[in-house]
């Protein structure tokens, strides 16, 4: 079975970290960890949690800030889409800098293109390639659960007035790949509670 654990590392940009294990195996994958944590790292040891990878949803600095920390604590690498993979080392690009954090982080260890499929444990990750927040933007689909980064909220979407943004590929992004789900498709976005694929088809204003 498969369990997302949410946790929020700075209140600053609120940002979801998330942690999503198979229950038989342990194994687990690391999302988003937005900042270093030691005490998010002593939750995942002491549950015996055997994080394998580490995926950025997206390239903002909010998003991938504790990659460096829990990719050497856990000796595990980190992976993103290719359109986003130069922003891991840039802090003009990830907004690092203007958000008062600027980061010293290394490339990633994977690229991906989309359509990727991950394992974890004896269940089939699949790597969504979702553009039009960033270029690169993915969400992470297993079962009944979607990881959505900034790409859809409760009742909202992520911004697209930012370099590499697009409001109408975010839209068709929305459309197309994440609405021809299960309407019990539970939702986790980057930020702000958890939702459903059936709640957002019929209430969300941007893409109703």
């Amino acid at each position: 079975m498969i369990h997302i654990e949410s946790y929020v590392l700075t209140q600053a940009y609120q940002t979801n970290t998330y942690v999503l294990w198979d229950n038989d195996s342990r194994e687990a994958i690391l999302v988003d960890p937005s900042v270093p944590s030691g005490d998010l790292l002593d939750t995942i040891n002491a549950n015996g949690w055997k994080v394998t990878l580490i995926v950025n949803t997206h390239g903002h600095g909010d998003h991938i800030g504790g990659n460096k920390y829990f990719s050497e604590a856990l000796k595990c690498p980190v992976a993103i889409h290719s359109l986003d993979a130069g922003m891991l080392k840039d802090n003009r690009m990830n907004f690092s800098k203007l958000m008062g954090m600027s980061l010293s982080l290394n490339g990633a260890d994977i690229v991906w293109e989309g359509g990727e499929e991950l394992k974890l444990g004896k269940h089939s990750v699949i790597v969504l390639h979702t553009p039009g927040h960033t270029k690169g933007g993915i969400c992470l689909w297993v079962d009944k659960y979607l990881i959505s980064g900034d790409t859809l909220f409760e009742q909202s979407i992520g911004r697209t007035d930012l370099p590499g943004g697009s409001i109408a590929m975010l839209i068709k992004s929305i459309k197309e790949k994440l609405f021809c789900l299960d309407d019990d498709t539970i939702v986790f976005p980057g930020h702000g509670p958890a939702t459903s694929i059936g709640m957002e088809k019929a209430n969300n204003p941007y893409v109703r």
